[in-house]
């Protein structure tokens, strides 16, 4: 409250105009900007290739995981995309936090679950694929995050309008930076970017919508990998951005950073 919140700081040097964007544009959704672009992914996959005839068969590495790691080695690196704007304020947040969604099992018509981890800077990118595998096993092996219980018991005990009203009690919390950190680091939605790898269903990637609930500014879709003309592999990556924490120059040439990460994976190491 008052210019603190326990997940991020207020940024006070930044341009006029861009302080006063979220009272220009009060919404996210009213303030996107999209992205897309092909990525080449043969040196990624030989690499993975590479690297998974050192791990053993049942924790493999994939495109995704890549994918992750150039992803937030950027968002680290070109720190204004990892903002957000709440309470009419800018703010840089704490940490990278990645939010993912990933089926229940490896079958048609299972439910989707959400993962939400922080990628600290000293992790390396072999702990950064166990332990995304880990947390897998343990989601896809029934755990359960307190956002779970918290919304199960809201459906199962309380009729709507009294969930419409607690909703809005803790959006006004959030407004004014009174929502406990424990709470916003289970929330998936309270995260520097939500990645959805449609390609592992054999999807192309589409442009997703974010949320006014929460702090994400930024969504990011994976498609398939397909091969061009000329014989190359590439995959396609749609982005949809929250242009009010930077401006689009800015993101735009972080995601081309993105890009030639996974086009130079031995950059991720």
């Amino acid at each position: 409250m008052f210019g603190r919140r326990a997940d991020a700081t207020l940024v006070r040097d930044a341009p006029m105009v861009r302080r006063f964007m979220p009272f220009i544009s009060p919404r996210r959704n009213e303030s996107l900007v999209y992205f897309d672009g092909d990525i080449e992914v043969d040196r990624a996959l030989q690499f993975i290739d590479e690297r998974n005839a050192q791990r053993p068969a049942d924790r493999k590495m994939t495109l995704f995981h890549l994918f992750l790691r150039s992803l937030t080695m950027q968002f680290r690196a070109r720190s204004k995309v990892n903002r957000f704007t709440k309470g009419g304020r800018l703010w840089q947040r704490k940490g990278v936090w990645v939010t993912f969604s990933a089926l229940q099992a490896i079958r048609e018509h299972e439910k989707m679950l959400t993962v939400k981890r922080e990628f600290p800077e000293d992790e390396t990118l072999d702990e950064m694929v166990d332990s995304i595998l880990d947390r897998l096993g343990r989601r896809r092996g029934g755990e359960k995050t307190s956002s779970d219980g918290e919304m199960k018991l809201a459906l199962d005990f309380l009729p709507p309008l009294l969930i419409h009203g607690v909703m809005g009690l803790l959006h006004l919390a959030d407004h004014f930076g009174l929502l406990p950190k424990a709470m916003i680091d289970d929330d998936p939605m309270f995260t520097s970017v939500f990645v959805a790898n449609l390609g592992s269903l054999g999807m192309d990637a589409g442009y997703h919508h974010l949320w006014e609930h929460g702090t994400c500014p930024a969504f990011a879709t994976l498609g398939v990998v397909r091969e061009r003309a000329d014989g190359s592999r590439v995959m396609n990556v749609r982005y949809t951005y929250d242009e009010r924490i930077e401006d689009g120059i800015y993101a735009g040439i972080t995601l081309a950073r993105v890009k030639e990460g996974l086009e130079n994976p031995e950059k991720l190491v």
